[in-house]
């Protein structure tokens, strides 16, 4: 079979030695003589799997001590609930609405407490980033449980490359789909989460990192669900319930990969090379044209088109054809969106290229 490169959004790569690791491993772990889908999560063996998972973690990303990593289900679209409902303790949190999963967010937690939009670039399509100097000054007013962000907006193609001054008031941040692309500091947050299908495992897993401080009292709210009190599910070790035993398996085999291939520097340089690669084309490119402001750019999610529906139509279908696959932008935006996520290699980007160039020479602008 001929190759094909995964460009999609999400679920997205996984890195080709860590699914022949578990293929190796899916009859008979370590001698255990039976599969990980097959053993319990109160099993010695599986609890050295978790452990394993959770030290690896800590050591790429250098979490804390006072930090506490959960393992959770349900997508970063439960923990939009689930962060008012342990963090909004005043009633009150501010909310940078900058793409539609940030925006998702902000509704959901409008019906636990006052929402406040601090900054939106809704009025242009969230192409990008907006000035954050207003968020300071109004953060430093007080009366905000916390400032929340989205840090990569997925479907528009922009990211946060400075976070906002937030001073005392802790930053909660959707780092789905950076994160374990480059280095983050999670001492900057009081809480940072990720949906586990774009860089780190399967869909299924959610990885909530929380500053213990913030969970110690228990939920804010007293209607917050059994399964998403922080402060119980930190206490059972991610085990309230049976957890995604397999999924949480191959995130950890995701997290000494990353170790194995130099850490988040080494990763950080190699997205930049990928990312940069299709920036360029774009910025000498008369036919395609690229979604987010040059400030604003993601290094993860690359939009663009062509202006003529027909064409990126026609585009993604040719992509399609030559094995490039997932490459068709969300309805939102349009166009075309390559994500270039870790696993993706640099192969896969210079063949995106190459046909965004044969593509070009053979549809010249108008």
């Amino acid at each position: 079979m001929a190759r094909v490169f995964n460009f999609s959004a999400g679920p997205a790569a996984l890195p080709e030695e860590v699914l022949r690791e578990c293929a190796d491993e899916m009859l008979d772990y370590k001698g255990q003589g039976m599969s990980v889908l097959e053993m319990s999560h109160r099993s010695a063996a599986y609890q050295q799997i978790f452990d394993d998972t959770v030290a690896t973690l800590r050591r790429v990303l250098g979490i804390p001590d006072t930090y506490r990593v959960l393992f959770l289900q349900g997508g970063a679209t439960l923990e939009f609930a689930g962060i008012p409902m342990n963090l909004m303790r005043g009633g009150h949190a501010g909310y940078l609405v900058t793409g539609n999963f940030a925006k998702k967010a902000w509704r959901e937690a409008q019906k636990y407490g006052e929402a406040e939009v601090l900054a939106t670039s809704a009025d242009t399509n969230f192409d990008r980033i907006p000035n954050l100097a207003p968020v300071a000054e109004r953060v430093a007013k007080g009366g905000l449980d916390y400032v929340y962000i989205c840090q990569n907006n997925t479907i528009f193609g922009t990211q946060f490359h400075e976070l906002p001054e937030c001073g005392e008031t802790p930053l909660v941040a959707d780092v789905s789909s950076c994160f374990l692309s480059e280095p983050l500091d999670v001492t900057r947050y009081g809480l940072v989460y990720a949906g586990a299908q774009k860089n780190a495992g399967p869909a299924g897993v959610t990885v909530v990192i929380v500053r213990e401080d913030l969970i110690a009292g228990g939920p804010a709210l007293p209607i917050c669900p059994t399964y998403l009190d922080y402060k119980v599910e930190a206490e059972k070790g991610s085990m309230l319930n049976t957890p995604n035993t397999f999924g949480i398996y191959l995130c950890d085999k995701v997290f000494h990969w990353v170790e194995r291939t130099g850490g988040l520097t080494a990763m950080r340089e190699r997205n930049l090379e990928k990312s940069r690669l299709l920036y360029d084309y774009l910025d000498h490119s008369t036919l395609f044209h690229g979604h987010a402001q040059p400030s604003s750019r993601s290094i993860a999610n690359v939009t663009f088109r062509t202006g003529d529906e027909a064409l990126d139509a026609e585009f993604v279908a040719g992509a399609t054809e030559r094995g490039l696959a997932g490459v068709k932008g969300h309805r939102l935006v349009g166009g075309m969106r390559a994500s270039v996520y870790n696993a993706v290699p640099l192969e896969g980007v210079r063949a995106l290229r190459s046909y965004m160039e044969e593509f070009e020479s053979s549809h010249p602008a108008k």
